[in-house]
């Protein structure tokens, strides 16, 4: 197996604390030895040893991929008119999903597949180096069955999201459409996914709804996910806690008890600030949420109606200036913290083991994400 030895990096974030005592693990005139798809070494150039190959990084930054743990990338069609008139005034109420729904089924499978393609690789540009990503634009058995296979193509993280609304042919029986979800449209599914996820929120479905379907999910060996408290205070949050869910995302009103629920049971917290940005929503208090000791993770939330936006370096640099958190936490909760999230010990840190997960910025440090907003930083990106 050849080796890859990269030097001059003016400063290396590896989430590896044991470099400089900070979650960031930063090493200054650093270098990085790869051996393959994996990490081999890390630590300061003077002391790398030699490797079959050597690129000199030129003075530039190196952190790990970002984790994007929260996409919606199975679509068809788009909600620009939608994304206007919320700009002209309208509130999001999240009813245009049955618009993209209606487009999904429509859509060929090529399309589909070219569709998430696309997205995948402008992520990539932008260091996403690995992505998860939901159904939940079919909503019948066959195309959520085929969109979770779309999927699957491109990435091991895939989430069933059958219980995304309740579809217009189930307007007059919900119980009906969560017996579908738990059942045939789950034995569908299963084959395809790791996660279960559920649109816990009102004009979606309830609590028990929710119970129901998640364990369901468990009982198909599918790991539980809730996306919960987006449009106003509710159960969601306390639910994904008291089921033990890896991370229940959107938080965006909380709580005391929902902060104090997250806080001890180590659920994560996945912000999404991408939405707020796409709907002037409130931002979620992400700086309470550090403080009260609540691991957060950050996502693109990537979707035609709520967020149509691939970046994370967008989303570290608008939970810098909107949710109050430090550039280090940002970009922490955009790599280590989405690998939590997504129950991942081989990405997020860049230490020996680990995979070969990184993005070189054209800059000479991390700091420069949330400083120079809205510029194309990402030099390359090794995965």
């Amino acid at each position: 197996m050849s080796s890859l030895l990269l030097t001059g990096i003016a400063e290396l974030v590896t989430n590896d604390p044991v470099h400089d005592g900070t979650p960031l693990g930063l090493v200054h005139d650093a270098a990085v030895v790869l051996e393959g798809r994996t990490v081999a070494w890390v630590g300061r150039r003077v002391d790398a040893s030699s490797a079959d190959e050597v690129r000199d990084l030129g003075g530039r930054a190196v952190i790990p991929g970002f984790v994007d743990s929260h996409s919606h990338l199975v679509f068809a069609g788009d909600r620009a008119a939608e994304f206007s008139a919320r700009m002209a005034g309208e509130s999001y109420t999240g009813g245009g999903i049955r618009t993209t729904v209606a487009a999904t089924r429509a859509a060929p499978d090529e399309l589909l597949v070219a569709n998430v393609a696309r997205h995948v690789a402008e992520m990539r540009r932008q260091g996403t180096t690995t992505v998860e990503i939901k159904s939940g634009y079919g909503l019948t058995v066959a195309d959520e069955a085929r969109s979770l296979a779309v999927a699957r193509q491109f990435t091991e993280e895939v989430t069933f999201l059958g219980a995304h609304v309740v579809p217009d042919e189930y307007a007059d029986d919900p119980a009906g459409y969560v017996e579908l979800v738990a059942g045939p449209m789950l034995d569908a599914a299963a084959p395809h996914a790791r996660w279960i996820d559920v649109f816990c929120e009102r004009g979606a479905f309830d609590a028990d709804q929710a119970r129901t379907i998640l364990e369901a999910g468990r009982a198909h060996g599918l790991h539980g996910r809730l996306h919960a408290n987006q449009l106003g205070e509710g159960p969601g949050v306390q639910l994904a806690c008291e089921l033990g869910l890896r991370a229940v995302d959107h938080c965006t009103f909380l709580d005391d008890e929902d902060v104090a629920a997250l806080a001890g049971t180590g659920t994560v917290a996945t912000l999404l600030p991408g939405v707020e940005f796409s709907t002037r929503s409130p931002y979620p208090d992400g700086r309470g949420l550090l403080d009260a000791g609540v691991t957060v993770a950050l996502a693109t939330d990537c979707n035609p109606g709520s967020s149509y936006t691939s970046s994370m370096p967008l989303c570290v640099a608008l939970a810098v200036r909107e949710m109050r958190m430090t550039p280090a936490e940002a970009l922490w909760s955009a790599t280590a913290g989405g690998a939590l999230a997504l129950g991942r010990d081989d990405v997020g840190v860049l230490a020996p083991g680990r995979r070969a997960h990184l993005a070189v910025l054209e800059a000479p440090s991390y700091l420069h994400l949330a400083y120079r907003p809205g510029v194309p930083l990402v030099a390359d990106v090794l995965a």
